[in-house]
């Protein structure tokens, strides 16, 4: 299916152009009719000659009502721009004309209606109509003359309708859903309905979607699906689609320009910053605005950068992404103000004196639909699924500049600048004291921050470090024992001799060996401390297995001290470490045997 908007001054004949293309009142209300005004936005479909559904949302004309016109407007891929032939341009042409470029519009077709009510050609008129659409993605549209009361033109229409949808770009089914709700409704033995268009993604039957409104965001699944009153198991872009869901609240709860989206796949964000692309300087620009965006409309300040540049702080949390279009109107203004163009969805704070002259800067380098280099660069490191819930768009290869690591994404110097800075600090910490253990796991996540601490292991690897016993050292490194050593030296003569002697407190006090030098010499291989202060040589559990399988299985503790010829206190700390390797087992309280 496709889907396109009406756009043009009040009384044109949009929903006459409409009725007479699909057979379908497109009024919803009854004082619409009664009327003869469109208030509200208006929804019927039809089947071209090609075999293409399309459906029209048609939109109020009215100045009062621009607001339910931007959110017709909002999420439509294309536009049907009309112009009466017997009154030619009119106020709120101009204002449509707005709408369409601030929103980036570029597939549409000129429509003049009313021909049969022309006094003459319509070549004047069409003139006028192409001048004032010179600076919009229409300039070029093609133009048909109709009259919906005589029938003359609509078939030249439907054929041009037919070769504008076919130039469209292809949708992507693939992609993630963002819903902009334009109604929500109770059907009875149903439950709640919202609608809207579809413009990406694909929504199934039975899919979890969070829904995103005043209210903050809630759960909802979809319970069944329409499109244009068919009931289908899933649908895809670009559709009208009718979603019932399954969530226990009330369509009086949901409201225009809330939105549906696929759970976990969009930034909530009430903070963006912006390039202008249409209408009034920002530097002029009212700090208070509406900001139009989908379907919604947002009260928003806005700080300027300049005359193209600006931030824009929103009132709520909804779900943007690089290169939306949001239209801008100043409260209590009727008109559209400028057009705008999100560039970052994730801004730096600005808080030191000269920021938001840098700011303006590096924005006017930015490109709108997001560069990877560029976000890659100002973070350091970041997710890859970072990047794509922003909507940066140019994921499918890793940019020259960038290193990456897993579902990680780090830009080249501050990876380097890592690597030289926890290779510094290994060496510095040897040289300043040489019976470290090395650097900690968590010194260094404090040397290079959250994000490197993350790609830890990378780092050490790239540093040309290792770990060892939890500590970052020197690959080979042999630890540098310094005046120990002597003592160590000696504890190493005695244990030879009478491997299971373990010495007493006192005399490692003699030999100069506390707690730091005992742990340096057992991370460089030379010693091996068991509980309650047992050192041995690193050799001493094997030898114990040689004498312990001697012995008649299984054994006692007390069999066991006799044959290393040792004291209790070394035995029982010795057994237990030969139990913690499974290289003997316990019976029972006293009684152990060879595993």
């Amino acid at each position: 299916m496709f889907v396109v908007a009406t756009a043009g001054h009040v009384d044109h004949g949009k929903s006459t152009l409409v009725r007479a293309l699909t057979g379908m009142e497109p009024d919803r209300w009854a004082e619409e009719r009664r009327r003869g005004l469109t208030i509200d936005l208006g929804f019927a479909w039809t089947r071209l000659a090609s075999g293409r559904d399309v459906a029209f949302v048609d939109v109020p004309g009215h100045e009062r009502f621009l607001g339910n016109m931007l959110a017709g407007l909002g999420p439509a891929p294309a536009v049907c721009f009309v112009v009466a032939a017997d009154e030619g341009w009119q106020a709120q042409s101009s204002d449509h004309r707005d709408a369409i470029a601030a929103l980036g519009i570029s597939h549409g077709i000129v429509v003049l209606t009313r021909s049969d009510r022309a006094p003459g050609s319509a070549d004047e008129v069409l003139a006028r109509v192409r001048a004032e659409l010179e600076g919009t993605g229409l300039r070029d549209a093609p133009a048909v003359t109709v009259s919906a009361v005589d029938g003359s033109g609509l078939d030249e229409l439907r054929s041009a309708l037919d070769d504008m949808l076919a130039s469209l770009p292809e949708p992507k089914p693939d992609a993630r859903v963002r819903l902009w709700i334009d109604r929500s409704f109770t059907i009875s033995g149903a439950g709640t309905v919202v609608t809207g268009t579809l413009t990406a993604g694909t929504l199934t039957q039975g899919d979890h979607l969070l829904l995103v409104g005043h209210d903050g965001a809630r759960p909802v699944s979809v319970r069944a699906l329409h499109s244009c009153n068919l009931g289908a198991g899933s649908i895809g872009p670009t559709s009208r689609v009718a979603v019932n869901l399954r969530s226990g609240l009330s369509a009086d709860t949901i409201h225009r320009g809330d939105v549906l989206l696929a759970e976990d796949s969009w930034p909530l964000v009430d903070t963006v910053d912006v390039r202008r692309t249409m209408g009034a300087s920002f530097a002029d620009a009212p700090g208070q605005l509406l900001v139009h965006v989908g379907t919604a409309t947002v009260p928003g300040r806005m700080r300027p950068f300049g005359a193209d540049h600006a931030r824009l702080t929103l009132d709520r949390r909804i779900p943007l992404e690089l290169g939306d279009r949001l239209v801008l109107r100043a409260t209590g203004n009727r008109s559209v103000l400028a057009g705008a163009q999100i560039l970052d969805v994730d801004p730096p704070a600005l808080d030191r004196r000269g920021d938001s002259r840098r700011r303006a800067a590096a924005l006017a380098a930015m490109s709108p639909g997001g560069d990877a280099l560029t976000e890659v660069a100002r973070r350091g490191a970041v997710r890859v699924e970072q990047l794509r819930r922003m909507g940066v768009s140019d994921l499918g290869q890793v940019p020259d500049g960038v290193r990456a690591f897993g579902e990680w994404w780090v830009h080249e110097p501050v990876f380097d600048a890592w690597r030289r800075r926890l290779r510094s600090a290994v060496e510095q910490l040897g040289e300043q004291d040489p019976l470290a253990a090395g650097l900690s796991r968590g010194a260094a996540r404090d040397l290079i921050g959250p994000a490197g601490g993350a790609l830890l292991e990378a780092v050490v690897r790239e540093a040309g470090l290792e770990h060892r016993a939890g500590f970052i050292n020197l690959p080979g490194q042999r630890q540098d024992l310094g005046a120990a050593e002597a003592g160590i030296g000696v504890l190493e003569h005695r244990l030879k001799s009478a491997p299971f002697a373990a010495p007493e407190a006192h005399d490692l006090t003699a030999l100069g060996l506390g707690s730091r030098e005992l742990a340096a010499a057992e991370r460089s291989g030379r010693l091996l401390r068991l509980g309650d202060g047992v050192v041995l040589l690193p050799r001493a559990p094997a030898l114990a297995m040689r004498e312990l399988a001697a012995l008649p299985q299984p054994f006692t503790t007390s069999e066991a001290r006799q044959a290393l010829g040792t004291t209790r206190r070394v035995a029982i700390p010795l057994l237990e470490y030969l139990d913690s390797r499974g290289w003997t087992r316990r019976l029972d309280a006293t009684r152990r045997t060879i595993a």
